[in-house]
């Protein structure tokens, strides 16, 4: 008897994600760095909630920043970008492209943090469709992975949009702040992304909005057209 098995794949293992600038429409990505603490720091005042399923700050100064910034750059297996909208010009947040599995194709965005000013915006997405691009279309990833606690509806809402599909929930898989945490886990296989990406695109257009910057079309309405 025959018992099944998995289909074939390419086993090259993928490159890891470079450390260099993504310039979009409305975004720029600039690998992070010490440099990008005080405004990091500025885009946090008054945003406790920013931090409420994190596992780092709220920040008390920018050493704080600084300290959080110097551990990321010692971990070998996450590669972070500062995010700098173009309309503004001041960084207000950072994500990363994490928990790198290069021998499966398996890689995470991740350790996303958007301050107010950035939350809800063109930018923001823009910023997430960058690494994602890369990861998938220069690096060769067949696993986009997405994951965050469970709790956490604003991050379920936006995996969801960006056409991330449910996996599960991983029930007490983490510790964070002294609390346990449920994570909720998504991801975006390799045939799935040329429609995700082209529909993420199709939103971004200048296109789709109107003259007072409002989306015509939502990204889960150009998926279903």
């Amino acid at each position: 008897m025959t018992l099944p098995i998995g289909p074939e794949v390419d086993t090259w293992p993928r490159p890891l994600p470079a450390r260099q600038k993504f310039q979009g429409a409305r975004v720029a990505l600039e690998p992070l760095a010490r440099r990008h603490a005080a405004e990091l720091f500025e885009a946090a005042q008054f945003a406790e909630d920013s931090f409420t399923y994190m596992s780092f700050g709220p920040w008390k100064n920018v050493g704080e920043v600084e300290t959080l910034i110097a551990g990321f750059y010692a971990d070998p297996n996450a590669a972070f970008w500062a995010i700098r909208p173009v309309t503004t010009g001041r960084v207000t947040g950072f994500l990363s492209l994490m928990n790198i599995e290069p021998k499966n194709a398996a890689i995470e965005l991740g350790n996303i943090w958007f301050g107010p000013e950035l939350r809800r915006t063109r930018a923001a997405t823009e910023a997430m469709f960058l690494a994602l691009r890369h990861a998938a279309d220069d690096l060769g990833y067949r696993r986009l992975v997405w994951k965050c606690n469970a709790l956490n509806e604003p991050s379920r809402r936006a995996a969801l949009r960006l056409g991330f599909s449910y996996e599960g929930t991983l029930r007490a898989h983490m510790v964070v702040k002294g609390r346990e945490r449920d994570t909720a886990m998504y991801s975006i296989l390799a045939p799935e992304w040329p429609t995700r990406r082209d529909a993420i695109l199709a939103w971004l257009d200048e296109a789709n909005f109107d003259s007072e910057g409002n989306a015509i079309s939502s990204l889960a309405d150009i998926r279903k057209a």
